[in-house]
């Protein structure tokens, strides 16, 4: 961005700032320009939206209020309109449509859209609603009862994904996301793909891609959280998943012998392309990202990499780990 004082190139700059929202005070990583002449600072409505939304997230974690990607999906299930929704919650007409976009609901109105979440308290609701017609009424019944039931046979899988990726809430450590198999499965899938990593190099993709999505718009890809072992950055569990995976026929692993010992190269499934559906574009277009920066380079050099970031830094005695926080000092990538 050029200066409107001199019309000179400007400085990104990162610090550490006050927010106040809704009379409460959040620490951001806060960006702004700055004009190397003048020493005046300036934004523009991009990094305006990145400092607002760090707010919105930590506001969002401490009243248990859904972000715009689970209100959606909690309509969704239902299969009916956002202007019906808002009438069975009583938000007016455009109250749930304007949440999906990204307005923040009352701590209230946020409390009613997670009670929803339930097909047996959605059930209750639309039978109290006094502006649906009988013949909406029976079929959203319906559409209830046919989820409870369902949840009844899910019941271990549900569990299984849990223990695969986590059954925790969307936070800073997860990059402000729930963690969504699906969308991690066709992360690993690209990579096989159009790398054709072995299993450390490809935990190191998986977590640029998150912090760098996450760097861009303050939402992670996956959901998933990482830690900082000795080889570098990799997804919790991870293990487990991608076994999961490869018996599941999403992926492909060859196992390769070398003087030290064997190693697992992830290779595509035949016949099973990549979904590239469950992604936005700004995700797609960080998934090539990182796949064209680390494509050519050894196992070793990313992990070399991965060592210069100060999550891992911070993180690595301890095994913890480590918060999205830092994708705003990545220097990998």
């Amino acid at each position: 961005m050029n200066s409107p004082i001199t019309g000179k190139e400007m400085t990104l700059i990162k610090e550490n700032r006050e927010v106040e929202f809704r009379k409460e005070k959040f620490n951001v990583v806060f960006h702004v320009y700055r004009c190397n002449d003048s020493g005046e600072q300036f934004t523009d409505t991009a990094l305006d939206e990145l400092n607002m939304r760090q707010v919105y997230n930590q506001y969002r974690v401490s009243y248990n209020i859904p972000f715009p990607e689970e209100i959606i999906g909690i309509r969704d299930k239902y299969g009916i309109s956002a202007a019906k929704m808002s009438e069975i919650l009583s938000f007016g007409i455009n109250g749930y449509r304007n949440y999906e976009a990204g307005d923040m609901p009352s701590v209230s109105n946020a409390k009613l859209i997670r009670m929803i979440d339930n097909p047996g308290n959605f059930r209750e609701m639309v039978k109290l609603s006094e502006g649906l017609d009988e013949s909406t009424k029976t079929k959203l019944i319906k559409k209830a009862e046919e989820l409870i039931e369902e949840k009844k046979h899910l019941f271990p899988v549900a569990h299984l994904k849990d223990y695969l990726l986590g059954n925790h809430m969307a936070d800073v450590y997860s990059g402000y996301r729930k963690p969504n198999l699906a969308r991690f499965t066709e992360m690993t899938v690209f990579f096989a793909q159009y790398v054709k990593p072995y299993k450390t190099k490809l935990n190191k993709l998986l977590f640029y891609s998150d912090f760098l999505n996450y760097k861009l718009t303050c939402y992670s890809i996956s959901g998933v959280r990482y830690k900082a072992i000795q080889m570098g950055p990799v997804p919790s569990n991870f293990n487990s998943v991608f076994e999961f995976l490869a018996n599941k026929g999403e992926i492909d692993i060859n196992y390769k012998e070398f003087q030290e010992g064997y190693g697992e190269q992830f290779v595509a499934k035949k016949g099973r392309p990549f979904n590239r559906d469950v992604f936005s574009s700004t995700e797609l277009a960080v998934l090539q990202t990182v796949a064209k920066k680390f494509k050519n380079g050894t196992t070793n050099k990313i992990i070399d990499i991965s060592h210069s970031e100060v999550g891992w830094q911070k993180n690595q005695k301890q095994k913890g780990n480590i918060s999205y926080d830092y994708a705003f000092e990545l220097k990998g990538i």
